[in-house]
């Protein structure tokens, strides 16, 4: 049965020529005039790369620190004991604890956004791989939640940083803002975004990396964005 969409959502798609492909900068005025609904929708970026995620070595995950953050209020949760537990309490983190958060989790208890841990502690995190990881919040050094530098970790999750991996399917899905932004923060997110996926390109990837690359509003309409411009583009 086909989908059914709503009024203003069919409004919204008629101003996206689908035949077109979009330059950044543009696509970033058109996506948040595309969004509609009545909340404040959050702008996501979604991009397929030429990468096969069931080979190790092409996998594609990591972590960037969005200029002006997402927008949104994230709880985090840290794993950590003595000192570093401390340092963690001091920078705002909302769960803090060893084995005792452990526990809380293997019974159910997720009530957070974002996990982060210190190094020393990855013995008993590690246990909760199962719970954590399919819901995309076991700790990894290679997304930079795991680390003895706990304090900062707490301050960039605060201030925007946004954890990515491509999926099965090879694409990265990754918040860049709310449709309240200005064109201007949501297109040095997306450069952000784009220039850290770049970054985290494996060496075994071949041919074209950046394949496609599409904007949207929650619940809005997709817009194509021109894949090399985005590949190219830097923080202003």
């Amino acid at each position: 049965m086909a989908k059914r969409h709503g009024k203003k959502y069919l409004e919204a798609a008629a101003a996206v020529d689908e035949s077109r492909i979009y330059a950044p900068v543009e696509a970033m005025t058109l996506v948040r005039q595309t969004a509609v609904t009545k909340f404040d929708a959050s702008i996501e970026a979604h991009v397929r790369l030429g990468v096969d995620p069931r080979h190790a070595d092409q996998m594609v995950r990591s972590s960037v620190v969005l200029p002006h953050g997402t927008g949104r209020t994230r709880r985090i949760a840290v794993f950590a004991i003595g000192e570093k537990a401390h340092e963690a309490t001091q920078a705002g983190a909302d769960l803090v604890g060893g084995e005792d958060l452990v526990k809380r989790v293997q019974n159910g208890e997720i009530d957070f956004d974002v996990a982060l841990a210190t190094p020393d502690v990855m013995g008993m995190v590690g246990r909760l791989g199962k719970v954590l990881g399919p819901r995309g919040l076991m700790p990894n050094p290679k997304a930079g939640t795991v680390t003895f530098d706990i304090a900062k970790a707490v301050r960039d999750v605060q201030g925007g940083r946004v954890e990515f991996r491509v999926d099965r399917f090879g694409i990265v899905h990754a918040a860049i803002g709310k449709a309240s932004f200005d064109d201007d923060k949501l297109r040095d997110n997306f450069a952000a975004l784009m220039d850290a996926i770049v970054r985290a390109k494996p060496q075994a990837a071949k041919g074209t990396y950046v394949k496609t690359v599409t904007v949207a509003a929650t619940m809005g309409p997709g817009i194509h964005v021109d894949p090399a411009q985005a590949a190219r583009l830097t923080v202003a």
